[in-house]
């Protein structure tokens, strides 16, 4: 089992990365308190043996899956529940699932009583390799994905990868998008998967590259836990990437994996991504497209999917949408354009998308 500590200024929390992460760290932290314990129907149907053996005496919310139960509904319920539990300040909150559930999850510790503990234990490929840690938390509202959160870092964090052996392959999938998110930022990440495109299905190789995109992810967020500079970087290919989302209803990883072909494409013909190491990116971020199960979307409309990119959190209100690209190998940047160039360009690169065959056009 690997340990890595991760110090902010609000927390210094551990990150438990392992098979045994779950059963070693498990019996101590529920131990002298009482425990709340929020999951989805589908991990709550795939591991009855799990919540007996850890949780038989916590109280246990099963929320439905799917993003589109990220919101204010659902959190009201979950809080409601909080209360009717009898949970206090020195309770402990575990959010059993993936991003949806560690999003929702931590908002809810962090509102309740002003903040109570809480242990996120990602059950998916996203949520072990990204979502889980560095402590956002948040819901959508209005069509906008997670405009209403706080920064909020759990307590501990436990990767146990023996959860990711029940996962279907879109769930995957979506978990190698932010895989080749931290390509983009990590050169050795990047190396990994440029000399194995073979195996972006193979769940041993995956595995073995949470650690590195953790350790990743910690230093970063122990540098900018408040997004003001350098944490920036962990939205490559979000802003297009969460409009495509929305716009489509792909999953979140997928969303990504299209969004940073897109936004990556503009800054090499902006010049801001150099043209070599970028073509050697979109490689990277087709083969990872072109995995079961194949989704095309359709790109018509894609002038109009860019409104959405207006509403994103990311941007600095001068009217400007805000990327964060890859520039060389270890290097990324901000690339700020005037709506209607980023409009332009994005049904520019949409088209050469299409004649690579990653989407269509009615």
């Amino acid at each position: 089992m690997r340990e890595i500590c991760l110090k902010t200024p609000s927390m210094t929390g551990k990150i438990y990365v392992g098979e045994d992460a779950v059963k070693t760290r498990l019996p101590v932290l529920t131990a002298g308190q009482k425990n709340f314990v929020l999951t989805d129907g589908n991990v709550y149907r795939l591991y009855p043996s799990f919540f007996r053996a850890y949780f038989a005496d916590a109280e246990i919310f099963v929320l439905e899956a799917g993003e589109e139960n990220k919101n204010f509904q659902s959190l009201h319920a979950i809080l409601e529940r909080m209360a009717a539990a009898g949970l206090h300040r020195t309770s402990r909150l575990f959010a059993v699932g993936g991003g949806v559930i560690g999003d929702i999850g931590g908002l809810a510790a962090a509102l309740y009583m002003r903040g109570i503990s809480c242990v996120q234990i990602p059950t998916t490929l996203l949520a072990q390799v990204d979502s889980s840690v560095g402590g956002k938390t948040a819901v959508d509202l209005g069509g906008v994905k997670n405009i209403v959160g706080a920064f909020y870092q759990p307590c501990e964090v436990l990767v146990d990868p023996t959860f990711l052996k029940t996962l279907p392959a879109r769930e995957i999938k979506c978990g190698v998008g932010e895989i080749v998110k931290y390509a983009a930022l990590n050169g050795k990440i990047f190396d990994a998967l440029e000399n194995n495109l073979d195996k972006f299905h193979d769940l041993d190789f995956l595995t073995d590259l949470i650690t590195a995109c953790i350790e990743h992810k910690a230093r970063v967020v122990e540098a900018d836990e408040k997004e003001t500079g350098e944490r920036k970087c962990l939205n490559v290919g979000h802003t297009t990437g969460h409009a495509i989302e929305l716009a489509h209803g792909l999953s979140h990883g997928e969303s990504v994996l299209y969004g940073m072909w897109l936004e990556t494409k503009i800054a090499i013909e902006a010049g801001v991504c150099e043209r070599e190491y970028g073509e050697q990116l979109l490689a990277i971020v087709e083969n990872a497209l072109k995995l079961q199960p194949l989704s095309t979307p359709d790109f018509s409309n894609i002038g109009r999917d860019a409104e959405r990119a207006k509403s994103d959190k990311k941007n600095v209100g001068d009217g400007n949408i805000q990327t964060s690209v890859a520039k060389r190998k270890n290097e990324w940047t901000i690339l700020s354009l005037p709506f209607e160039v980023y409009r332009e360009q994005l049904i520019n690169a949409a088209k050469e998308m299409k004649r690579e065959g990653l989407v269509c056009f009615q």
